[in-house]
């Protein structure tokens, strides 16, 4: 975004907010291109704190998600830094570090478009699953490694089940790292709601977010939260078996990262 309404810096590592203020569109961007925009808890913590404050921004009406360097939107949780969250003994709870990364979960009721190029997988699902639709470059790719390293996918399977059929949902989150689903596939699916030549998501989704910015904000916001209310109780009621199924189902850490360590190259896209 550029021009004289434009406004924004970073306001943290790893996160950068731009703000137009003719059009009444903010671009949120996860800005780590070289870690494939993975997210810190420190940047999960900024993202909650973004959308909780464009509540109060009347001037924002509509907001963008995107990652930066068109290589991936977001590679989801930097396993760099998992250490860094320390977890309750307790199987009937989890300290997840990406739970609130998401509009919906901060009470933000402005349209959001997530832009999306190259690979979006595993905890980028909280950010997908709360926007209200997907624009993606054709290169872009959708998978779940979660099952391929030990692990339970249940909030990020839970996010993207009401996008996307049971079998499209079910076969990505079994097959793990094995298979890319292409931009092309999720289109085709209902996932991505617009495909634009390799490059163009961002522009397009911006071009999308400002005709919404330009009406009335409140039939908006009361159209995003009656849309929301038809799949919240369903999805409340699964995200709180999450928790417990993650603390049951995930091998140790020493044995994911063991396997994490002898991944292989070779997937599938379909």
């Amino acid at each position: 975004m550029s021009g004289p309404g434009t406004t924004g810096a970073p306001d943290t590592p790893g996160i950068t907010v731009e703000r137009d203020e003719e059009t009444g569109v903010a671009v949120v961007t996860l800005d780590r291109p070289e870690r494939h925009n993975a997210i810190t808890p420190d940047m999960a913590r900024a993202l909650g704190a973004v959308w909780r404050g464009f509540r109060y921004e009347d001037g924002v009406r509509a907001i963008v998600v995107t990652g930066a360097g068109g290589r991936a939107f977001s590679t989801g949780i930097d396993r760099t830094a998992v250490g860094e969250v320390p977890q309750p003994s307790s199987p009937y709870t989890i300290d997840d570090p990406l739970l609130a990364i998401g509009p919906k979960a901060n009470d933000l009721w402005k349209p959001v478009v997530a832009a999306v190029e190259g690979m979006a997988c595993g905890g980028a699902f909280y950010l997908l699953g709360e926007a209200e639709f997907l624009i993606a470059g054709e290169d872009a790719a959708f998978f779940d490694p979660h099952t391929t390293y030990g692990m339970v996918s249940a909030f990020e399977t839970v996010h993207m089940a009401l996008r996307m059929p049971y079998g499209e949902i079910a076969r990505m989150a079994l097959m793990g790292g094995a298979e890319r689903i292409s931009a092309r596939r999720a289109y085709e699916t209902g996932l991505v709601s617009e495909l634009t030549p390799p490059g163009g998501a961002l522009a397009a989704a911006i071009a999308a977010a400002a005709v919404v910015a330009g009406h009335p904000t409140e039939a908006v916001q009361g159209t995003v939260r009656a849309l929301w209310s038809v799949q919240q109780a369903a999805r409340a009621q699964a995200l709180a078996h999450a928790p417990h199924l993650v603390a049951l189902g995930n091998l140790p850490a020493d044995r994911q990262a063991e396997l994490f360590g002898k991944r292989g190259t070779g997937f599938r896209t379909r």
